[in-house]
């Protein structure tokens, strides 16, 4: 922290939480006041049950949670592997032609995420691709919305790397191959994990596109959450929206671990 008075450090913290309590952290806590409780007759809700994460565990509610987890697992390695092909590809093209690539893929989340999806749905519900009321297309939609994160994320890492390293294995005769594989991703690797992580979280969490796409079959967690709030069930939602959070919590722990010993290596 760039404050050397104590005066101006309680200031900056005063400042921090008069800021983050109201915006971010009571917002989150309502929320979860709210999924134990049975009724909301004053300001907060109050009332004490375990029910709702009963419900929120189980059934229709642990298979949405099961298809938000494979959809956002599906979504964030197929976004890993194009954006760091592309930004890969990306840094052997002149400066014009690389802003060019950066805006394509940017462009999906320069638009709303509802209009992806209609873009989407008109894209592929007729042969030869015909994905309309299947998962495939569910996928999709959660892969072209994250895949700008990947990408960016990588190709900031990239123009940080000393090309040093390559130089040094190519002068010992390494081929461009291994090059790649045992030199240039090794040193990608924690910001290839920080992209999954981003990449996971948002997937997570996506709701517009994938209420124009789910099939009945393959509904995600927050179109349940949606449901559920939507026909005055929230504190049904409340303890849903706990269990999501709780399971990408978990999941972002697991890869800032592994950032971690990538970091190390």
């Amino acid at each position: 922290m760039l404050v050397h008075s104590r005066g101006a450090r309680w200031a900056v913290w005063l400042l921090f939480l008069v800021l983050f309590l109201p915006l971010f952290a009571l917002p989150l806590l309502v929320v979860l006041g709210a999924s134990f409780a049975t009724n909301w007759s004053g300001v907060l809700p109050s009332g004490f049950t375990t029910g709702h994460y009963a419900t929120a565990t189980r059934g229709e509610a642990l298979q949405a949670l099961t298809t938000s987890l494979l959809t956002a697992v599906a979504a964030s390695v197929l976004a890993l592997v194009v954006g760091t092909w592309a930004a890969l590809a990306a840094a052997a093209l002149k400066k014009s032609h690389r802003r060019v690539m950066d805006a394509l893929f940017v462009l999906p989340v320069a638009v709303p995420s509802v209009v992806v999806g209609l873009a989407i749905l008109v894209a592929f519900s007729e042969p030869p691709f015909l994905l309309n009321g299947t998962r495939w297309i569910v996928i999709l939609a959660h892969t072209v919305l994250v895949t700008a994160f990947a990408h960016q994320s990588v190709s900031a890492a990239l123009s940080r790397l000393d090309p040093a390293y390559e130089q040094a294995a190519a002068s010992l005769g390494a081929r461009p191959a291994y090059v790649l594989w045992r030199v240039r991703l090794p040193l990608l690797l924690p910001s290839l994990t920080a992209a999954a992580g981003l990449c996971f979280a948002l997937s997570m969490g996506e709701l517009s596109a994938t209420m124009m796409l789910y099939p009945p079959d393959w509904t995600p967690l927050p179109v349940l959450i949606y449901a559920a709030t939507d026909r005055g069930s929230l504190f049904a939602g409340s303890a849903l929206a706990v269990v999501l959070m709780t399971a990408t919590l978990l999941a972002l722990y697991a890869v800032s671990r592994i950032r971690t010993r990538a970091s190390y290596r």
